[in-house]
Formats: structure tokens, C-alpha cells, sequence
């Protein structure tokens, strides 16, 4: 009997397009011999089934069902692709959790957690990840531009805690300019990092629980056209991202080795994908996204492909592992 998925889309935050690109992607792709497959259309004012016909029927959050031209239709998994809030920070996943319905993402805490880069980073560091010099700010705090430069240097990155695709980032080269990219970043949140600027190879990995193993995936060197990876680079075809990365065997068998590490460490299931940036030859990291772009655009699928793992598998996979007892 086929399995009814619900593929979660959307969202609360900037990212809500690319959720929808990256939920379609997985709706059109799904193997439709196992699985019915309905997209959920999630935001601030509305849950709604979204079918063929561009109808829209409700979701009742009692119980993340639906009622169908007079039949309720409920879940055996939800496919999480949502970018953001409240996909990737921890609220969806104690949801589901709570209404004991199986999801494809990592738990509450782990998605609390990897959301908040200060947090992250600050966790990771006694397990010996390496990461930029970094500053932080709360909505309200007092700016010492002069006590920034100080702690991260010139250029430095200017950056929204809990946000992401890029939103919310400037890369500031003059001290006159902080301020400006400071309240660039509090637009998208009430807490920044100011990070200090790594002049070197950036590299993207992802790691997957691919039936029932960790999988680390092939690297991706990112080479930006734009002065960093930002929206535009990651999603407008800006940049080259190159699978597996220009990298010698031991930079690449390094990075795999610390993006495992902090899988395993933070003790995440489903997909997973960590930026690095070599510095020293010492890769340092930067962000580890949990719930990671699905489009044709984003870099997961290019690696999976990489690794000989094809979208329908990629997809397919992350639901059998979310049905599995153990999850």
C-alpha cells in the first residue's frame, strides 16, 4: 500500500521561494509507485494542501490532516523542505515529534541548534572545529566599530545569526561602513555574527544518513562571480560550483573527515550540509545547514549525482530512514 507523504514547502522566512522551488522539486521527483505525494504549502497565515488543480484545502493542526473533497487525508511522513523558519530551527520538527508523525529532518534540538550559527560554532569549538575570529551583537546593543575591528579585522563578513541563503550578509571593507551592514543583518533577525574574513578555498559538503550509514558526499568548490557567495551567486547562476572540488586528496579526505565528525557530533539524521573555508590548509567552518536547497540550482543534488545517487534515491531514501523504528 503506497505511503501518503506530505512535502513540506515554504515558510516564514526570506527563503520561502526557494522552499517552494526545492518542495516541488521533491514532489515532482518522488517515486509515484510508493508514494502519494501532496505539497503543504506552509505560512504565517495559512497551512494549505495544494493540488493539481491549484485548489486549496486546509490543514487542520490539530492532528496535520486534511479533509479532500470529503475524505480526510492524514500522513505516514512529512518530507521537510522547508528553508528557514519553521522548517529548519526546531519549531516543525517539535511539532511532528509531538503529533508522533515521522519527518525527514533531523530532531528539535539538532535543528535549534545548527540554525543558530553563535550557538553552533560555540558548541563545536571544544570538539576542535576550527572557525573564523567572530564578534557578536543583539538588537539594542551599543556598536564599537573600533572594538569589532579589533576582535575580527578588515575586510569581515556582517551576517544575521539565524538566517540564511545568503540574506542578511555584507562584506564590509571600511569601518564607516559597519553600521550600515549591521542594520542590513537585524532586518533578518535580532541577533548578528560579524565574522573576521577568510581569504581561501571555499568548500561545501554534505552528509547524508543514506540506508542506515553515514554518507559523506563528494565536495563542492564554490567559486563566486560576485564578491562572495551570496544569493545571486548561490541561485542566479553567479558562481561555479565545482563537483568533486579542484582540492589535493588530503585537503578533500580532511574536510570529509571534520564534516563527519560534526554530523555524528551533533548527533544529526537526514541531510546535512557544511561550509568550509581553508585557512592555514586547516579547513575552517562556517555554517551547517540541516534542511539544504533541493532545487536543480543547489548543491546536495549535485553531489548525491556525484556519488552515483540519483534524485528519486536521494528523496526515497530520506523517507525510508524517517519510517524506520530507530528514527
Amino acid at each position: 500500500m503506497k505511503k501518503n507523504i506530505a512535502i513540506l514547502m515554504g515558510g516564514y522566512s526570506s527563503e520561502y521561494k526557494i522552499s517552494l522551488k526545492s518542495g516541488n522539486m521533491v514532489y515532482e521527483t518522488l517515486d509515484s509507485e510508493k508514494y502519494n505525494a501532496y505539497p503543504i504549502h506552509v505560512f504565517k497565515d495559512k497551512w494549505i494542501f495544494v493540488n493539481n488543480l491549484n485548489e486549496e484545502f486546509p490543514i487542520d493542526k490539530n492532528d496535520f490532516s486534511v479533509l479532500v473533497n470529503e475524505t480526510r487525508i492524514t500522513f505516514d511522513c512529512v518530507f521537510n523542505a522547508i528553508h528557514g523558519s519553521p522548517g529548519e530551527d526546531g519549531f516543525i520538527q517539535g511539532y511532528f515529534e509531538l503529533l508522533g508523525i515521522p519527518h525527514t529532518s533531523c530532531s528539535m534540538y539538532q535543528a535549534a541548534l545548527t540554525f543558530n550559527k553563535r550557538d553552533l560554532l560555540a558548541t563545536l569549538k571544544p570538539y576542535g572545529i576550527k572557525t573564523a575570529e567572530s564578534f557578536y551583537l543583539n538588537l539594542g546593543d551599543s556598536i564599537d566599530e573600533n572594538a569589532i575591528v579589533k576582535a575580527v579585522g578588515l575586510p569581515c563578513f556582517v551576517k544575521a545569526n539565524k538566517a540564511g541563503s545568503s540574506f542578511g550578509i555584507s562584506k564590509v571593507y571600511k569601518k564607516e561602513d559597519l553600521k550600515a551592514a549591521i542594520e542590513k543583518s537585524f532586518k533578518e533577525d535580532d541577533e548578528i555574527i560579524i565574522e573576521q574574513f577568510l581569504d581561501g578555498v571555499e568548500v561545501s559538503v554534505g552528509v547524508i544518513s543514506f540506508k542506515g550509514e553515514t554518507k559523506v558526499l563528494p565536495l563542492t568548490e564554490i567559486v563566486s562571480e560576485n564578491d562572495y557567495f551570496d544569493y545571486e551567486a548561490k541561485y542566479l547562476g553567479k558562481s561555479q560550483e565545482i563537483t568533486p572540488a579542484r582540492i589535493s586528496d588530503d585537503y578533500a579526505e580532511k574536510t570529509r573527515a571534520i564534516a563527519e565528525k560534526i554530523y555524528k557530533t551533533l548527533k544529526l539524521t537526514g541531510f546535512s550540509r557544511s561550509e568550509f573555508i581553508f585557512k592555514n590548509d586547516e579547513p575552517h567552518l562556517l555554517e551547517v545547514n540541516t534542511v539544504p536547497g533541493l532545487t536543480k540550482e543547489s548543491i546536495l543534488p549535485q553531489q548525491a549525482a556525484a556519488a552515483g545517487i540519483s534524485l528519486k534515491e536521494l528523496f526515497g531514501n530520506a523517507i525510508e530512514e524517517a519510517l524506520t523504528p530507530t528514527k
